[in-house]
């Protein structure tokens, strides 16, 4: 009597976390668009922990399926990749005003006529930070499409990037660094992050997961390594560690490509 209601509540709970992953997201858009960055963040990161365990919950449960995996990616648009675009957005709006530079959305730069309408044209630069929303859309329609990445990634998966570019305006929040400090506030920086993250997500670079199919360590220590590694820059560099561990992801997939191809 009692099982086929479990066997359809079963089927239902990797779902029902990713819709929390898309919950959210949408609380993150919200308080992104209100410029409240860092809470924006928070939501984001709880996200994309909902995010990690949609998939384990439909393994451990063996209900993947279909509707799972575009519903995951639907989610993933939101909570990594438009919170990330209009983050970038704000901060890129935000650098350019403290250097003085006329960015306001609603303040007029020129005056055009043109067939009896006025156009106002307003600074685009910020609009820059959408791209990183665009190319997270692309990246992933392209994953639903590709079977090479069921145990390992082609190009940088989304939410490492929104853990980049979320982690940027935590630093400006709490950190004490000032060379940091006026590296992350400067626009052409956010603007290279913009670009260098949008080609990284839809490049051809194999990236290993963290899904381990053994608990072999001569198999899996770069995974292991970079877990350690990790660990450690979180205790010793505190909120700089999140893009350093982005970037350590990056170079140490890099070299165990090299070491595979040797």
């Amino acid at each position: 009597m009692f099982k086929p209601k479990f066997k359809i509540i079963k089927k239902h709970i990797p779902n029902i976390i990713t819709l929390l992953n898309l919950f959210s997201g949408v609380i993150a858009v919200l308080f992104a668009a209100n410029n409240d960055l860092v809470t924006a963040a928070i939501f984001v990161l709880l996200g994309i922990f909902f995010d990690f365990f949609d998939g384990l919950a439909a393994r451990l449960l063996n209900v993947q399926s279909e509707l799972g995996l575009q519903l995951d990616s639907l989610a993933d648009v939101v909570t990594s990749g438009v919170v990330p675009g209009i983050v970038m957005f704000q901060m890129i709006l935000s650098s350019l005003n403290h250097n003085s530079f006329e960015v306001s959305m609603f303040e007029k730069t020129e005056s055009l006529n043109w067939i009896g309408f006025k156009i106002h044209t307003v600074q685009l630069l910020p609009f820059v930070g959408i791209i990183l929303t665009l190319a997270a859309a692309y990246r992933l329609a392209k994953f639903n499409l590709d079977d090479r990445q069921t145990s390992s990634f082609i190009g940088l998966p989304t939410p490492a990037m929104a853990l980049f570019v979320l982690s940027l305006p935590v630093i400006l929040a709490f950190g004490n660094n000032d060379f940091i400090f006026n590296l992350v506030s400067n626009p052409y920086f956010l603007i290279g992050v913009t670009l260098i993250f949008s080609f990284l997500m839809n490049t051809e670079i194999p990236l290993f997961s963290l899904k381990f199919k053994n608990f072999s360590l001569r198999n899996n220590y770069i995974e292991v390594s970079f877990l350690i590694i990790s660990a450690l820059a979180i205790i010793f560099f505190y909120i700089y560690a999140i893009p350093l561990i982005i970037v350590l992801y990056v170079l140490l997939s890099v070299v165990k490509n090299s070491v595979k191809s040797n």
